[in-house]
């Protein structure tokens, strides 16, 4: 089973809990998420099946959307409800106030992990270090919001809807509003709607998956239908023997291309992700995707190596 099955998973279970179902279900070894949730958190969970495994990387490098329940006038030491209590005051902020400061974690800015995740720090993982309460030395990570929306507020409760970049973690977002609007808070609830293309309209819960009902035949998605929005370029048979050998292909291998024809490049020169390095899909004559390639604008325009091969 080659493809990307999405999960609406349930509370309580860890990522890799629903990676086990699905192998179990599936009957294929080759599984693997695209993005870890919390046990509080449910939503959507990609999973990436057989040779789409090779495509986890790319697939985790999108953009997220949640909705968050927020508590305020109570911190916790893991920054959600299931943590250890620190403190509780039973003050929630104004509207205004939220608003405020809402506004402000919206942007480009560095955010601090919490020190129960999984980050690694010199071999070990950060969640291990906070359960010895040794310190949890993180850095700082780069991440984006583009929107932080007030849903609404109910005593001292909130949700927030969230589109945000990969790498951002809502319970540190939970924490820096509650210091902001000087009450502290913790996240409460957290629900993904979306993880890059995906999205809970195409997903199966973890009973249609074990029962493995027609629900998981209709919302299986194939490599066909992956990274759909990287440029693409479609090869000839010649080109497709060459890239099932990891040989590099040229214009000569191209469908509907002349000696003349446009470069890549000139149809996207910086990616799909606005990055200097794009990735292009390589397709056989019907569009089955055959491999990814990497390219730059420092590479030669006539020229594409297959670095991810999935025949």
């Amino acid at each position: 089973m080659d493809g990307v099955l999405v999960v609406d998973k349930p509370q309580g279970m860890t990522s890799h809990d629903v990676v086990a179902v699905a192998r179990r279900s599936l009957g294929e070894r080759r599984i693997g998420h695209t993005g870890t949730l919390d046990p509080l958190a449910t939503g959507v969970l990609p999973l990436a099946c057989g040779r789409a495994t090779r495509l986890v990387r790319f697939l985790t490098a999108s953009d997220k959307d949640y909705e968050a329940g927020i508590r305020f006038g109570l911190t916790t030491d893991s920054w959600d409800i299931t943590g250890r209590e620190l403190t509780r005051s039973g003050i929630g902020p104004g509207r205004e106030a939220l608003e405020a400061a809402l506004a402000s974690l919206r942007g480009e800015y560095l955010q601090v992990p919490p020190a129960f995740s999984a980050k690694k720090i010199a071999g070990q993982r950060a969640y291990a270090l906070a359960r010895r309460d040794e310190p949890v030395p993180l850095a700082a990570v780069r991440v984006r919001v583009w929107r932080a929306d007030l849903v609404d507020v109910t005593g001292n409760a909130a949700r927030v809807s969230i589109t945000c970049s990969a790498g951002f973690y809502v319970r540190s977002f939970a924490q820096t509003l509650g210091e902001l609007v000087g009450t502290g808070a913790c996240l409460e609830s957290l629900r993904r709607t979306r993880a890059g293309e995906f999205g809970l309209h195409e997903a199966v819960t973890l009973d249609q998956l074990q029962q493995h009902t027609t629900r998981v035949d209709d919302c299986w998605i194939g490599l066909d239908r992956l990274l759909v929005g990287l440029p693409s370029v479609r090869l000839n048979e010649e080109g497709r023997r060459r890239v099932s050998h990891g040989q590099e292909v040229g214009r000569a291998h191209r469908v509907g291309e002349t000696q003349t024809g446009a470069s890549i490049l000139e149809h996207d020169p910086v990616g799909a992700q606005g990055q200097a390095d794009a990735w292009v899909r390589l397709l056989d004559e019907r569009g089955c995707l055959l491999a990814l390639a990497p390219t730059s604008s420092s590479s030669a325009a006539d020229v594409l190596h297959p670095a991810v091969v999935l025949i």
